[in-house]
């Protein structure tokens, strides 16, 4: 796999009132990127702070997304949260609609719908559950696309049910042999200039290097970072710069996909 084109999408908006996670600016931070993954008040984000951020993202000319969690702000939404797939999905749902209501106050749509932390993790490998999201998401955001893992239940469903759906590749986390993203409560401080050769070499040799000093395929429409990761703004700009030095555009998933 070699990519001419991609997408950035970052995980952003993750605050509640006076509390804040990560040192960037998230102002900053849209400068960069093409796709914004807004917290919808479960684990993160609050209404004044979705208002911020998704009129910032209107005003950069960048594509919003819902990105639905556990509830669970004092865990950040990274601890998995008991309970059967409609209270999970309608959670979602209610994230969902929250969400679109100030996209529309800023004449923009939401682009996609992305899980967070732990229920990210779970979708990703509890068949119920994604096949219960998957069957929400046909009905009360059909066009919207799933950002998922290419190796995840959510992706295959999503497929054989018609959700349009995007496959994500982590900047700023660690694989292990089976395609899987290492999930992690704590990141520690990243050298910007390894993430950056990480993400050419996973665009220009569909290849990533595992925890066991392995090497895998990867295949992905959209590269992901977070903006509570140390030092993201350095991450992201790096990132960025040796993209367009190895001539790889960064553009709207939608371009992506209908190619």
């Amino acid at each position: 796999m070699s990519l001419s084109t991609v997408d950035i999408n970052c995980d952003m908006g993750e605050a509640f009132g006076r509390w804040r996670m990560g040192d960037a600016d998230d102002s900053q931070l849209l400068s960069l990127i093409s796709s914004a993954s807004v917290a919808a008040g479960f684990h993160a984000g609050d209404p004044n702070l979705m208002d911020q951020t998704v009129r910032l993202a209107a005003q950069h000319g960048v594509n919003v997304g819902v990105h639905p969690g556990y509830k669970d702000l004092q865990g950040f939404g990274r601890r998995k949260i008991d309970g059967n797939c409609e209270e999970v999905v309608n959670d979602v749902i209610y994230q969902i609609g929250a969400l679109r209501e100030f996209c529309r106050r800023y004449d923009t749509a939401i682009q996609h719908v992305k899980p967070h932390g732990a229920l990210y993790m779970e979708m990703a490998v509890n068949e119920e559950l994604s096949k219960s999201f998957i069957r929400a998401m046909r009905t009360v955001a059909p066009n919207a696309y799933v950002f998922c893992m290419g190796i995840s239940q959510t992706y295959r469903l999503a497929r054989e049910a018609g959700q349009p759906a995007i496959r994500e590749f982590y900047a700023d986390r660690d694989y292990d042999d089976t395609g899987s993203i290492v999930f992690t409560r704590q990141v520690g401080k990243l050298q910007p200039s390894e993430i950056a050769d990480k993400v050419v070499r996973a665009c220009t040799e569909g290849k990533v290097r595992t925890v066991t000093g392995g090497t895998i395929d990867i295949e992905f429409e959209s590269i992901c970072f977070h903006s509570d990761s140390p030092g993201s703004f350095e991450i992201a700009s790096a990132m960025r710069e040796a993209l367009v030095s190895n001539d790889i555009r960064i553009v709207p998933v939608s371009e992506i996909a209908g190619k």
